[in-house]
């Protein structure tokens, strides 16, 4: 029993210090978020706003986002990019284009659909062509907002408080972001309750742990960039595609590779929660994985900036000590389930060579392992449902924030799948990716679908 128990100790030991520097982390986060305060606006007159929506076969949503936008950013400059969409999404967008804030950029094969970051940076070329020579691209501030998405009316003015980019040294800023319930729930394919849940969860994410992260990394100077509501000077722009050809590039995570890139260019990053921009949930478990996937697997593509962030003189120590803990996080989740999954398989393998079996063991003292599944394995997840019904919901009650947040910990096993899957895709060199269908979509092949069945 030497061999094993010795084996089993170092597992444990692992495992528990995992588990103690995950709650560490959890507990920095959540004191940091809980004690966060708000910043006044400023007015959004003093710049130029140009907002790009990437649209690639989004005929079913970018419609009424555009429609929004205009109502409700009438100062901003709308820069659509069709990234040769077929269905039909080019030719809504021309209609639309009848109001003149509303501008569309078509891209063509072959140069189209080379992914999100490649349709960014020809919105970027059309608007640096569309100003004057003369004009001060230190105000003007170009924004990302996806097809699905609904913009705060009061963003602009939030945006230019003086916490933000008010502040000339401020060069980019991520706003707060939520999630939207489409309404397929009122079409003939009714969600079901784990599907609203799982709207519910992602909500709970972005507004609870994602914004408290953003928090700490306001205050160590990291702050990181998302796919949608991020804000950044153009001048900026300018200066990264003056290194790099381009302002955007080729890694999955390409929102958070931006942030990387203004701050290696001695530009400060802001995450602003006064504000949001709102996106459709997703409501199927495997689309979910797979999002969470090109996550991860564009977190291990910026890995190979680690270097260049540890030396780089623009950013400070507390800075790349944060941003080396994100780049390594998917690659401690593959170390963890490994310690993990081990631990509790030389575990039951020593339960079963106990002549009494799991009734010894568990008299013995084996009841002692529960407690501390429950306070480092359930509760840094389970505590989030709390706190977002505090700080986002008081309509929730206490044990449906509390079942939320079981469901949290329930669903944060999805990223242990998600890291693995983006591994193996990584190790194959595959870097490809399907956009995910919007909601919308899939009720309208659903409803094809069963009309096309024949009747019994």
């Amino acid at each position: 029993m030497s061999l094993e128990l010795s084996t089993l100790e170092i597992l444990n030991t692992l495992a528990f210090l995992l588990c103690v520097t995950f709650c560490a982390y959890v507990v920095g986060i959540m004191v940091i978020f809980l004690r966060s305060d708000r910043s006044g606006g400023g007015d959004p007159a003093q710049f130029s706003w140009h907002l790009l929506v990437p649209c690639r076969d989004e005929s079913s949503v970018v419609g009424d986002t555009v429609r929004g936008l205009l109502r409700d950013c009438p100062q901003a400059t709308i820069w659509c990019v069709d990234d040769a969409s077929t269905d039909g999404t080019g030719e809504l967008l021309d209609v639309l284009s009848a109001d003149p804030r509303v501008r569309v950029v078509h891209r063509v094969m072959p140069d189209a659909r080379q992914g999100k970051g490649a349709a960014l940076n020809a919105g970027w070329r059309a608007i640096r062509a569309d100003l004057p020579a003369d004009a001060d691209r230190s105000r003007v501030l170009v924004g990302v907002v996806d097809a699905d998405s609904r913009l705060d009316p009061g963003c602009f003015t939030a945006l230019a408080g003086r916490r933000y980019f008010s502040r000339s040294r401020i060069s980019a800023v991520q706003i707060e972001v939520r999630m939207l319930d489409c309404g397929q729930s009122r079409s003939r394919t009714s969600r079901r309750w784990w599907s609203q849940l799982l709207i519910r969860l992602q909500d709970m994410e972005f507004r609870g742990p994602i914004a408290a992260m953003q928090e700490l990394r306001r205050r160590t100077g990291s702050v990181g960039m998302g796919g949608n509501g991020q804000f950044t000077r153009l001048d900026v722009l300018d200066r990264i595609a003056q290194q790099h050809g381009t302002p955007w590039h080729g890694a999955l995570l390409e929102d958070f590779e931006l942030g990387l890139h203004v701050l290696l260019a001695g530009g400060r990053t802001e995450y602003c929660p006064e504000t949001w921009v709102a996106q459709e949930a997703l409501t199927k478990l495997r689309l979910l994985i797979r999002q969470r996937t090109r996550w991860a697997q564009g977190s291990m593509q910026c890995a190979r900036y680690g270097w260049a962030v540890l030396t780089s003189r623009h950013i400070r120590n507390t800075a790349a000590v944060e941003i080396t803990h994100f780049l390594s996080a998917p690659w401690t989740q593959l170390g963890g389930t490994i310690v993990y999954l081990g631990c509790f398989g030389v575990l039951g393998y020593y339960i079963w060579q106990t002549p009494s079996g799991l009734s010894g063991w568990w008299a013995h003292g084996g009841w002692g392992v529960l407690p501390l599944v429950v306070v480092f394995g359930i509760l840094p997840f389970a505590v989030w449902g709390l706190i977002y019904r505090a700080r986002c919901d008081r309509s929730l009650s206490v044990p449906a924030a509390i079942g939320l947040g079981l469901g949290h910990w329930l669903n944060s096993y999805v990223q242990c799948v998600a890291v693995w899957w983006a591994f193996l895709r990584l190790l194959t060199a595959r870097s490809d990716w399907q956009k995910t269908a919007r909601s919308q979509d899939l009720v309208q092949v659903a409803l094809t679908r069963g009309a096309a069945s024949p009747r019994p």
